[in-house]
This record gives structure tokens, sequence and C-alpha cells, in this order.
């Protein structure tokens, strides 16, 4: 393999196609992997080799096959991957699409566009104005290939970018997939516990007590027992956080302006990759994985084809003064909240 973009011994960045990269990374050295790839038709980067410029939603979906079947061999056995995936619409006419048109090589460099830019797809299997279903597409080929589907998260974003249509309703969610190449792996659920509700003792008809006590009679008090919040499993760290997890968009006001938020691979990284372990994104951008990764002491491996995205991210990202101690932050430290 040619020497890396970048390289202190805590980061290492690799210009070039994912698929390239992951074929020569060696078998197993990896812990964790947490990535977001470029979303179905959404954006042109400019850059000969991109994913998402497929003419059909079926191309696009094996093109990420065969990038994960390069990621298998590099994941260890008790690695877990998390994939970030939305969906668009179809507008049934392939002519309209702006992608150039002939064979598209696997590779990747970054994330969504803009409101403006859903539906412009090409979409050879479709009529106009079709939901793709595309994040499920891509998990379910992913499992016909071999990995297990844990779990399907909806990121439910607090902060939804506005649609101007008027005969459907505007999409507020992402897909987050964890998947696994075995059936034990790693997983450290007490690192992302939420705290417990807070809520008022109920009276026997079911309401809640007053908040200001009559005379004679108690103040109200407050209770987390496991009667007042239903499922919890009454852990004292807090409970399971659920697979909705209820995150706000962060603006980036660079080039690669649709970063998702570091909250995500923040929380997957917690609860995913062993202590130390070595974290990857194979379509690395502007670098928020590597971020979260150096937030809770993890060496970072990331992967763009697209230098522009790479340089940004070492200017902003993965080489700030803060991020060079080996500690592991507070996982549970992040600004969201889980539903």
């Amino acid at each position: 393999m040619t020497a890396p973009f970048f390289c202190d011994g805590l980061v290492t960045l690799h210009l070039a196609d994912a698929e390239h990269v992951l074929a020569r990374l060696p078998s197993s050295s990896v812990d964790c992997i947490v990535t977001s790839p470029p979303y179905y038709g959404l954006r042109d980067y400019q850059v000969s080799g991109q994913i998402g410029a497929e003419p059909t939603p079926a191309l696009y979906v094996d093109a990420l096959i065969r990038v994960f079947a390069q990621a298998r061999r590099v994941l260890a056995d008790h690695g877990t991957v998390w994939l970030v995936l939305g969906d668009a619409y179809s507008r049934g006419n392939r002519a309209e699409s702006n992608w150039p048109p002939g064979p598209q090589p696997t590779g990747g460099v970054g994330r969504t566009g803009s409101a403006s830019q859903r539906g412009r797809h090409g979409c050879a299997d479709l009529p106009g104005k079709n939901l793709m279903g595309l994040p499920w597409r891509v998990a379910f080929g992913l499992q016909d290939d071999g990995w297990i589907l844990r779990n399907g998260i909806i990121w439910a974003k607090t902060n939804p970018m506005p649609e101007s249509v008027t005969d459907r309703f505007s999409c507020t969610h992402e897909q987050v997939f964890l998947f696994t190449k075995s059936r034990r792996y790693f997983f450290d659920l007490d690192r992302v516990r939420v705290p417990h509700r807070m809520h008022p003792q109920r009276r026997p008809d079911g309401r809640a007590t007053d908040a200001v006590p009559r005379l004679g009679q108690p103040r109200q008090t407050w209770s987390t027992a496991a009667r007042d919040e239903p499922g919890v499993d009454g852990h004292p760290d807090g409970r399971n956080p659920g697979d909705v997890w209820l995150i706000p968009t962060r603006p980036f006001n660079r080039a690669h302006f649709a970063a998702f938020p570091v909250e995500i691979p923040h929380r997957a990284i917690a609860a995913g990759c062993r202590p130390g372990g070595t974290v990857l994104d194979p379509f690395s951008g502007s670098g928020t994985t590597g971020l979260a990764a150096a937030q809770l002491g993890h060496p970072y491996i990331g992967i763009d084809i697209n230098p522009d995205y790479l340089q940004l991210s070492l200017d902003t990202r993965l080489q700030q003064p803060t991020l060079t101690a080996h500690g592991a932050a507070d996982p549970r430290a992040g600004n969201y909240s889980m539903e």
C-alpha cells in the first residue's frame, strides 16, 4: 500500500478508494467501524470513483456490499459496525439525473446534500415519487452477504431541515444500523446508559399528585423506581437507551457541511469498541468519527477518496490539542437525549 495521507501514531488517514485501502489492511486489525457512506444520488463530489453516483439503487447497494465485504475481513471477530444512512425519493426519469454516465467504481467521499437536492434521482426500477427504502435495501444486502443485523436504530433529528413538500410528511430521521460479524461481540451497555427519568408519585386513580401539598398532606415526592418507568431494567446507572435516538443535527460551516453529529459515533464507539481498540471510518469525510474516537482515547483510521476532505478533517477536527490525551472521556457527556 502507498504511504498514508497522514499518520501521527494515533490518527492514520488514507487517500484512496475505500475498497482498495480495506483490501490491504491487516486482517482483524480494527475493533469498531462507524461510518456514513455517501447517500445515493444526493451530491456529485466531482471525484472519480465516488459511491452514490450509480445509475440504479441496486448498483449502489452492490457497491456498498463490496466495500463491507473487505471491511468484514479487517474487523476483529468481537468488532461492531455502525452504519448511518438516509433515504430518498425517486424521480423516475433517469434523463434528469445530474450524474455522469458510465461505470462507477467503488469508493466514497462524504455525506448527504441539502434538502433542495432531494428527489433528483434517476431510478430505473421505480416510478417517480417513490420512497426508495435505500437504508433497508443496504441492510438486507449486507445481511444476505453474511453480516448479522443487530439493531435498526432511528436517529430522530430534533432540528430537522424543512422540506417544501405538501403531499407527504417531511423526513425527520435517518437510520443507524448495528452489524456484527459474530454472534458474540464486544458491547458495553453500562457505558451508554441514560439516567432514569424523574416522575411524580401517582395517586391510585393514575393522576399525578398536586404540585403544592394541601394543609396536613406530605409534600410531593419523586421516584426513579421501575414502576414509574415501564420497561426500565432497574440498573442504578440508568436505563437502556433504546433504538430511537433524539439527537440534533450539527452545522459544519466548511466545505463538508453535511457531516453527521459527533454524538452518534461517540455513543457507538463507547458501546461497541473495546477499551483502546482501533476505530475505522472507510468514508471519513470531515473526520467526525475520528473526533469521537479521539475524545474516547481510541486510535483512528480514516479513508476518503477526496484529498480536500482529509485535509479539512486535519485542519478542523483531528489535530486539536485537546484530543491528544489518551484518557477516555465520559461517553454520556455529549449533548443528546435518547427515547
